[in-house]
């Protein structure tokens, strides 16, 4: 039975290989012998078979007048010479007994011989309907964000903006307040001290908390946005929200999930240092501290990019929890070094981008509040409302740019890796309405 839901054809292979039922094509002559007569949808085959050894080509030439009988592919005999025989001049391969002109087979020389290669591959959106190269998905997500620049840019500049308001707010009045009344305060007891570190911590748990579920959301649209952009069909804001709403609670708590495998993989990492620490000294604890909290870190890198695909399976296959981390890891068996690179790729260029545009707003910030640029250069000067509000709106632009580049270049290396393991590109090209294309793969099959 097949596991791959979503586009994924009922024939389409799943990812961990071929169903163990199929079979060798049905269409194969039997034993070769004369009274056998093969049975089943391919029992086409003569039951007078010749004898071995017949099938070489002819040593000389043929006559002029004989030519390749007519159909599909055989293509036009080029100019200049007959209507190539066997080994006729202007229709025979190079060297004795050859069969079409040279450099190909029948018909007009071509990279692919007379045949003129596979055809193109089907390209109804943003990206074509076959394998893709590292530029191919990339220039995909940015394609997307311009062809449907309104879709895209509405959900990137709404999420961002309600976030970073809320962002602001709690900065501006929680944490700072909390900053300056009691941590800057020299005369202040160990137990307000404490009581003000945790409200700091709460408060920027609040924060991240805050910044999560807006990610939440705007990965959950502009999923659905990306999927659409692929078959070239637009897809309006409400219609995304409608699409993505029924999902958004499984995909919150996958991102949870993944966020306390993480914590746990750094906890138990740290684990031992911590009680060699308690019992032999810091320094060994030190070390091996620091030893355990690397290893965990490899770790976690590992498995997160093993589970990288689980959201756009989750969205696109309406599947659960639990089956789009099993079908994240299968997606990615096998490529680990290709998905991983590719995703540090766009972090780097959406870090990067991001960068440009937040560093100028920080520093016009910083000169613009009440104790300059010095003043955020040595650390003792205060967040004022002017200098959140400023870098909030740097903020705003970079999600604005970079959230749809990060959530585009996942939905693709997805819709990549399906193509590569199960041959989606099939099932994406019906989808889409386009008929008589092909992988544009050579040598290869369609999707693999």
């Amino acid at each position: 039975m097949n596991d791959t839901p979503g586009w994924a054809s009922p024939g389409s292979t799943p990812s961990d290989g071929r169903d163990p039922g199929a079979s060798a094509p049905a269409d194969r002559p039997g034993s070769g012998r004369p009274d056998e007569q093969p049975t089943g949808p391919g029992a086409k085959w003569s039951a007078q078979q010749p004898p071995p050894g017949q099938w070489s080509a002819p040593a000389g030439p043929a006559a002029p007048n004989q030519s390749p009988p007519p159909g599909p592919g055989w293509g036009t005999p080029p100019p200049g010479g007959p209507a190539g025989g066997h080994g006729a001049p202007g229709g025979g391969h190079p060297g004795p007994g050859g069969y079409g002109p040279p450099g190909g087979g029948y018909g007009a020389p071509g990279p692919y011989g007379g045949w003129g290669g596979p055809p193109p591959a089907a390209k109804p959106g943003v990206i074509p309907l076959r394998p893709l190269g590292v530029g191919e998905i990339l220039d995909g997500a940015v394609s997307t964000m311009r062809t449907y620049w309104r879709t895209v840019l509405g959900i990137a500049l709404a999420v961002a903006v309600v976030t970073e308001i809320a962002v602001v707010l709690l900065q501006g009045l929680v944490l700072e307040d909390t900053r300056a009344r009691t941590l800057e305060d020299p005369s202040a007891t160990f137990d307000e001290l404490a009581r003000a570190m945790a409200d700091i911590m709460l408060g920027t748990g609040v924060v991240y908390l805050i910044s999560l579920i807006g990610t939440v959301v705007a990965t959950a649209l502009l999923t659905t946005v990306t999927s659409r952009a692929v078959l070239g069909k637009p897809v309006t804001t409400g219609e995304a929200w409608r699409d993505a709403r029924p999902r958004i609670p499984r995909l919150f708590g996958l991102i949870l999930l993944l966020m306390l495998i993480t914590a746990g993989i750094v906890a138990v990492g740290a684990l031992p240092g911590i009680l060699v620490s308690v019992t032999a000294g810091s320094a060994p604890g030190l070390a091996l501290s620091f030893l355990g909290i690397l290893g965990a870190v490899v770790l976690c890198v590992w498995l997160m990019v093993r589970f990288s695909l689980a959201s756009p399976a989750l969205m696109l296959e309406k599947q659960g929890v639990k089956k789009a981390l099993s079908r994240s890891v299968k997606l990615v068996r096998g490529s680990w070094w290709r998905v991983f690179g590719i995703q540090l790729l766009a972090v780097v260029v959406t870090n990067i981008v991001a960068s440009i545009i937040v560093v100028p707003f920080t520093l016009l910030a910083a000169t613009l509040d009440g104790e300059g640029l010095s003043g955020f250069v040595d650390g003792t000067g205060t967040y004022s409302w002017t200098f959140l509000v400023i870098t909030g709106v740097g903020a705003v632009i970079g999600s604005v740019i970079t959230m749809p580049i990060t959530a585009g270049v996942t939905v693709l290396l997805y819709i990549d890796q399906r193509i590569r393991r199960e041959a989606l590109d099939l099932e994406l090209t019906r989808a889409a309405g386009v008929q008589g294309r092909g992988s544009g793969t050579p040598g290869a099959t369609p999707g693999g």
